[in-house]
């Protein structure tokens, strides 16, 4: 054991022996934005020894207030939050490994994004990707955090597979879009992400050296404006869910998915293409260029045409600006990227 850690093994919860699986172990984080970003500095600051951190987004000048892992320089440059991240990890941390996967996690691929990992760390923003994470760690047994912020209000609960109750158990369905507010329509402040990213690295620390014990065993709330605490007691799983209790994992099935979302709040789509792919950037903007203004760095390409703005990533996935209906978006798609 090195200096680094020795204030880390100095606490009782982990010594030395907890240093060693710390320094063994391997987490994934699914979304790089201000959650995500919390999450990978502290656990890379704790010596976990792979870290995958994946993201399908660019950095913006918005983000900045509250992704503390991302700079002017990075939003400038428009670089895939993962990259990003993985950059600034390996300047904290160069005794760990860094996996970086700039990708829109879905049924195709989830269940090999978690393969072989000993914790799954929610960093994302939405519940379709959550119950897609639910699924994949019940089926495969693997222990993961759920968390979400907005506003001033955050929530976080930990999921040990047929342990505790999944996600599903305690959220049956998604909340519908209406009635849910977001970051783009209530905004968020940086406390209630320091607050449920923390109790999120706390909860994996504990899972990652054997002390389930001291897991708080409850959905807990926050509202750090209206100065509100709260803890529900999580009891055993629900017999009936469909995830844990019967196990029907649902949107790990390809006929259940849908290849095109609206980004809520953002004026924007993104589509995924049904098979994987890659793009020749490069060749593509040569293509382009009498397109639009086109912009290129080696991992996505931007095109703004008129009203419209196209980031096309390697993988054939593209964020349409500019739009939220799916329809105009796949023709703009289909004109400039192709079939």
């Amino acid at each position: 054991m090195n200096d680094r850690y020795s204030r880390q093994i100095l606490f009782d919860g982990i010594g030395e022996a907890g240093q060693r699986r710390l320094n063994d172990a391997r987490a994934v984080i699914i979304g790089c934005g201000a959650l995500g970003t919390a999450q990978a500095e502290a656990l890379a600051r704790a010596g976990v020894g792979v870290l995958r951190v994946v993201d399908r987004d660019f950095v913006e000048t918005s983000n900045l207030h509250r992704q503390t892992m991302f700079t002017e320089r990075d939003a400038r440059e428009r670089l895939p939050k993962a990259i990003a991240c993985a950059a600034h990890l390996a300047e904290i941390n160069s005794e760990i490994r860094t996996e970086a996967e700039i990708a829109d996690v879905n049924y195709s691929n989830v269940e090999r994004i978690i393969d072989g990992c000993d914790v799954v760390l929610d960093g994302t923003d939405n519940f379709a990707t959550r119950y897609l994470i639910n699924d994949a760690c019940v089926k495969h047994k693997i222990n993961w955090v759920y968390g979400a912020a907005v506003g001033s209000y955050g929530v976080t609960m930990t999921v040990r597979p047929h342990s505790t109750p999944c996600l599903r158990c305690i959220f049956e369905e998604a909340p519908p879009a209406a009635n849910a507010p977001t970051c783009d329509t209530a905004g968020v402040i940086m406390p209630i992400i320091s607050i449920v990213g923390a109790v999120q690295v706390g909860e994996a620390l504990k899972l990652l050296t054997g002390h389930v014990e001291k897991l708080h065993g409850s959905l807990m709330q926050f509202d750090v404006w209206n100065n509100e605490w709260r803890r529900i007691k999580l009891e055993s799983p629900t017999p009936e869910c469909k995830t844990c209790g019967l196990g029907r994992f649902e949107t790990l099935d390809a006929d259940a998915v849908d290849f095109a979302t609206a980004l809520c709040g953002r004026d924007a789509v993104q589509l995924s293409p049904r098979n994987s792919t890659r793009i020749d950037l490069a060749a593509l903007a040569e293509r382009l260029r009498s397109s639009g203004e086109v912009q290129i760095n080696p991992y996505l390409l931007r095109l703004r045409a008129g009203e419209y703005e196209l980031t096309v990533f390697q993988d054939a996935r593209a964020i349409i600006r500019g739009t939220e209906d799916v329809p105009t978006a796949r023709s703009l798609y289909a004109r400039y990227v192709g079939n």
